[in-house]
């Protein structure tokens, strides 16, 4: 357990999925790299669960000391189980960060993980920093818990001036809302720097499908139409495993059975993949297709085009112009994928979600944060 020093400021940052941690690995180590402050990392959840790749290891690959893990979900398709996992993640959270003098807690976006972490800082009276908090993306439940716990956060993260906005809009006090930029383009303009203009085409398709609440069958359903599609296309799959969601054994199956009428070198099935080969896979691809964030936010700095499958990211603000949606019907994924592969976006460039120094501007602000009994008791601000 990392231990606090009478000149430093503990922060503790709670991850809960491969996605997540992703994005949040470049403020992980401009914290751990600021003379102010001290890096307590809480792996929690999906992480933890072999099912899906267990991908507390990818962080241990990274170097990155971990501080506590907390358990939560068990991995079955069960709401009951997303319920009890929150009720164990805010209990285990809550006992370390008291246990290690944590002064603040952080969290990314919208998922239970994120909530635990949330709901344990609030109630063992420790100040709260989100990132990502004014974002509009439907997801299953995720509105409702990304807006929930920006009511419950002290400092707010935000990627963009929208988003910031919006948070001063539900009664935050502007001067503890910040628009840093998303996290997630931190790395991915480093590996574009490094990374030479890919020549010609890879004849390959990323496909990142999750869950969206629904019933499995519903789930499969729409998953086996976008695999199908893409096959139709002529192109080759890179497949990604679906996170936790409600209905994501429906994916799974889908992918499965995809898998097993493929022609040998067709498709490839990752459970998951480290945050840098995602990028450079995302950097190689030809188009990335799915309901993931990463098609808005990361994929249009990195010159892929997206086609956007359905409502789970609806309303999100589009880091470019190649960003197509479509609605879950095999005529129109057809129809955006075949529009999609006629764009030629360019890599790099300004985007809406910042300039890449987004983890360096956040450690920054949270030295820079007093946690005061003014900061901590919160009252609407109109």
């Amino acid at each position: 357990m990392t231990k606090r020093t009478d000149s430093r400021k503990c922060i503790a940052v709670v991850t809960g999925t491969r996605a997540e941690y992703g994005l949040l690995k470049s403020t992980m180590r401009a914290i751990d790299a600021h003379p102010r402050l001290t890096l307590q990392v809480v792996v929690a959840g999906m992480h933890l669960l072999r099912k899906f790749g267990r991908t507390v290891d990818d962080i241990r690959a990274d170097n990155i000391r971990i501080d506590a893990t907390v358990p939560m979900q068990r991995g079955d398709d069960d709401p009951c189980d997303q319920a009890a996992g929150l009720g164990r993640g805010v209990t285990g959270i809550a006992k370390y960060i008291l246990r290690a003098k944590t002064d603040m807690v952080v969290v990314l976006g919208d998922r239970i993980e994120a909530a635990a972490g949330a709901l344990a800082a609030v109630t063992a009276g420790r100040a709260l920093a989100h990132i990502h908090g004014g974002d509009v993306a439907l997801g299953d439940f995720d509105e409702s818990l990304r807006h929930a716990i920006t009511k419950l956060a002290h400092v707010h993260l935000a990627a963009t001036k929208d988003a910031a906005r919006r948070i001063i809009r539900m009664g935050e006090r502007p001067e503890h809302v910040h628009c840093v930029g998303a996290p997630g383009l931190d790395r991915l303009r480093e590996i574009i720097a490094e990374t030479p203009a890919r020549q010609g085409r890879s004849n390959t398709a990323l496909v990142v499908q999750h869950a969206s609440g629904r019933t499995a069958l519903a789930e499969e359903r729409v998953a086996a139409m976008i695999l199908d599609a893409v096959a139709g296309a002529g192109l080759k799959r890179i497949v990604l495993y679906p996170n936790s969601d409600r209905g994501h054994r429906g994916v799974l199956r889908a992918i499965d059975r995809h898998e097993g009428a493929a022609r040998a070198g067709e498709v490839l099935i990752r459970r998951s993949l480290p945050r840098d080969d995602y990028l450079r896979t995302l950097l190689e691809a030809d188009v990335l297709i799915g309901n993931s964030s990463s098609g808005l936010i990361e994929a249009p700095l990195a010159g892929t085009p997206t086609v956007n499958v359905g409502d789970r990211q609806a309303n999100r603000l589009p880091g470019g112009s190649a960003v197509i949606a479509c609605g879950e019907s095999p005529r129109e994924v057809k129809t955006a994928l075949r529009q999609a592969m006629q764009k030629r976006p360019r890599r790099g460039g300004r985007n809406v979600y910042g300039e890449g120094r987004a983890g360096l501007l956040i450690a920054d602000v949270l030295a820079g944060t007093r946690v005061s009994t003014a900061l901590l008791r919160k009252q609407i601000s109109y």
